[in-house]
């Protein structure tokens, strides 16, 4: 096991540490940093959870997680044997004074072993019930009384809607500073995601055409060819608004759509994101059937394979009206962005699994060539390929070998398995890295998810009101309502073609 003498001492506190987010994510990303020299030579886990288990058991559980999900899975067992020493278990209720005075007492014991102060970070791997109550609990046992060492991660859903947002930003102010609260989500731990701003602030090239002079439309696309799997019950009282949407979606928007930062400084990034949700152009709940669209998945078929309804899930009432998709249509009101639509989707048991951003520029404003020359005239269009491709394409006209002038689009394109031999390291090991190290660069602020919260509230009020009478109304397998072209088709646009990196082919519009 590998560790750095540079990093603080640290307790890793994790609140469901026999739970399944830390068997899949949490523990393989952290023995991944800890092959990579970047967990302290000091440190300890405490995975707190209800359920009677020995640390032996534990162990051997996470472990097999470890093996499965860790990117490290083939290292020797002696490594694992290193680092599982390191691994605590405290049974108590998560809700129980004594729970925390427990681990109040662990903590300091492990710092007079050391012999310095520790950081300590409480990562709540819970159902979000919880995240409003564990809180308060380590506010009063004194754990949050350090603001400097002392840290505290939210997982997603941050809030069901905009006023029980408000009230576990509230309940978490109770006992945190801000710059203790470390709001994750996963999505913006990818490597792609984060090269959005690598791409655009640091080439002179498409900076200046960054803007409504030269962008027709804006596509952003995250896709799922899975149902929800186990997650019926969870997912039925959420949907895709919530679940997607508020988060995921809202976040590229923000990469896509944000101002030059001055610094890399975590806050100032995090400024820029919030300037561009104050600017997205307010939907009026009359208005949201013009401008948004909800489906839910039927039964289809995928890969030569029959899927079920959604209805049909384990978990999901028969009679559901949750919706499995959505898409809308937005408007960022500035300088940059004015009268440029921004279209989101994202969806269930779609026909592939992507996650991409289509810039679509303008056409030429004067066509010089004859028209046999332009038949395959397609206007210019970047796209960012997130997942699970991972790269860039740029699709420009070109002449057709031959005596006559004949153009046809082209791709240029960038794929970061070639040009880079380190592969991609998974989202959660970027992510816990920064908590570790104190950076709250790609971590959402408090007022940048209530923001996200505002711009949606109508399209829930609306749907609240009006529930849908057509569910479900898209098959699996297919790229959702109909409805959702007329999105687009209003504008005289069309969704893009996804890419494949693999083999990059002539984009068609779907």
């Amino acid at each position: 096991m590998e560790t750095s003498d540079r990093l603080e001492p640290n307790i890793f506190v994790i609140f469901g540490g026999a739970g399944d987010l830390t068997w899949r994510k949490l523990m393989p990303a952290l023995f991944d940093l800890s092959q990579s020299h970047n967990i302290p030579d000091h440190f300890s886990i405490i995975a707190v959870d209800r359920v009677e288990l020995g640390e032996d058991a534990l162990r051997k559980r996470l472990h097999e997680g470890v093996r499965k999900f860790a990117r490290s899975a083939k290292t020797a067992v002696k490594e694992w044997n290193g680092f599982s020493r390191h691994i605590h278990y405290l049974q108590g209720d998560f809700k129980g004074k004594a729970t925390y005075a427990e681990l109040s007492g662990q903590c300091t014991k492990l710092e007079k072993e050391w012999g310095a102060k520790a950081q300590r970070i409480f990562y709540m791997a819970t159902p979000p019930s919880l995240f409003g109550e564990i809180p308060s609990f380590l506010a009063h046992a004194g754990l949050a009384a350090d603001r400097e060492r002392s840290r505290i991660v939210v997982e997603k859903p941050i809030g069901y809607d905009l006023e029980s947002a408000l009230a576990l930003n509230r309940t978490l102010a109770g006992g945190f500073h801000e710059s203790q609260i470390f709001r994750i989500d996963h999505y913006l731990g990818k490597e792609t995601v984060q090269n959005i701003l690598a791409f655009r602030f640091a080439n002179p090239l498409f900076e200046p055409i960054w803007n409504r002079r030269y962008v027709d439309y804006v596509t952003i696309t995250v896709a799922e060819q899975v149902g929800v799997e186990h997650r019926g019950g969870y997912y039925d009282g959420a949907g895709a608004l919530r679940d997607m949407v508020q988060n995921h979606l809202m976040q590229l928007l923000c990469l896509v759509a944000m101002e030059p930062m001055v610094s890399f400084d975590a806050d100032e990034i995090r400024n820029k994101k919030v300037d561009v949700l104050h600017s997205v152009r307010p939907i009026p709940e009359e208005m949201v059937h013009h401008c948004v669209v909800r489906g839910q998945y039927g039964e289809g078929w995928i890969g030569g394979k029959k899927v079920r309804g959604y209805r049909e899930e384990d978990g999901v009432p028969p009679d559901s009206r949750t919706e499995t998709f959505a898409a809308l249509r937005l408007f960022v009101d500035n300088w940059r962005w004015q009268d440029v639509p921004f279209y989101l989707r994202t969806g269930k048991r779609l026909p592939r699994e992507v996650s991409e951003i289509a810039i679509q520029f303008r056409a030429v404003p004067h066509q010089a060539f004859p028209t046999e020359a332009t038949l395959n005239w397609q206007p210019a269009r970047l796209v960012m390929s997130i997942q699970p491709d991972e790269g860039i394409v740029l699709r420009f006209q070109a002449k057709h070998p031959g005596p006559k002038m004949m153009l046809q689009p082209v791709d240029m394109r960038f794929d970061y398995r070639e040009s880079f031999a380190t592969p991609s390291p998974e989202a959660y090991v970027t992510l816990l890295w920064d908590v570790i190290d104190n950076d709250a660069t790609l971590f959402m602020r408090a007022d940048q998810v209530e923001a996200a919260w505002r711009i949606l509230m109508p399209v829930l009020d609306a749907w609240k009101a009006g529930p849908p009478n057509d569910f479900p109304n898209y098959a699996g397998g297919t790229w959702g309502p109909d409805a959702t072209q007329g999105l687009l088709v209003q504008q005289g646009h069309s969704w893009p073609a996804p890419v494949e990196l693999e083999e990059v082919r002539k984009c068609s519009d779907v």
